[in-house]
């Protein structure tokens, strides 16, 4: 998150409890809701993380409004839902989604910052990335504005493919192949540990947050995965 006065936690908590509220209101749903048997139908999970996520940013730029101490404030937000065979990715701003396969591992998100855009523009390497004055100035974030864009993607899955979630407390201390090599060579939980203290050991210059995801079985409609958080200030 991001503001004073506790603003990007304020922001972050408003944002995860509206995703989590309007996925768990999916899950309520009756068998014969209109809304679930399209969703299910069609597939429009995607449709759904958008609704949640603007849902989300409303609400926090509503709360900042309410308090001028509060004025600016916002987070990022990555968030994958697991249906059947396919993982439905979303994101604003800086923080990320990796995935690993076959002991490979690739970035499922692009960053919302300035040198995010300008290294897709081909202005900087990745390398020039983590040590620019300007890394951390996002172009998107949750609840800065009452609109929101989000990026929206689907991946399939397998059983065995892990997920990783994080904040740039994290991706900015830790090179990817790094990351790489902690999932493959560690359970979900002691991977989170282990990275959280790499990260930390290098300065642990911003908050890192971590989610580890590995599909464990594949379902119709469930999603059946082993999860994993560690959060460090």
């Amino acid at each position: 998150g991001m503001g004073g006065h506790s603003g990007g936690e304020i922001a972050s908590k408003i944002t995860v409890q509206a995703i989590e509220e309007s996925i768990l209101s999916l899950e309520r749903s009756s068998e014969k809701s209109i809304q679930k048997i399209n969703l299910v139908q069609f597939g429009n999970f995607k449709t759904y993380l958008q609704h949640a996520i603007s849902l989300a940013s409303e609400k926090v730029f509503a709360k900042a409004n309410e308090d001028p101490k509060l004025k600016g404030m916002g987070t990022t937000t990555v968030a994958v839902l697991f249906r059947g065979n396919c993982a439905y990715i979303a994101n604003v701003g800086d923080s990320r989604v990796y995935f690993l396969r076959n002991n490979q591992l690739s970035q499922l998100t692009d960053d919302h910052s300035l040198v995010g855009e300008q290294m897709r523009a081909g202005f900087l390497s990745p390398t020039d990335m983590r040590s620019h004055r300007f890394k951390n100035v996002i172009t998107r974030s949750v609840g800065f504005q009452q609109d929101v864009e989000v990026d929206l993607t689907v991946q399939q899955v397998q059983v065995g493919d892990r997920f990783l979630l994080c904040s740039d407390g994290l991706s900015n201390m830790v090179e990817d192949h790094e990351l790489q090599d902690i999932l493959i060579h560690n359970a979900p939980h002691e991977a989170c540990e282990r990275l959280v203290d790499v990260a930390n050991a290098r300065g642990g210059d911003d908050n890192i947050s971590v989610i580890i995801a590995e599909v464990k079985a594949l379902s119709n409609t469930k999603s059946l995965s082993e999860e994993s958080t560690i959060e460090s200030e």
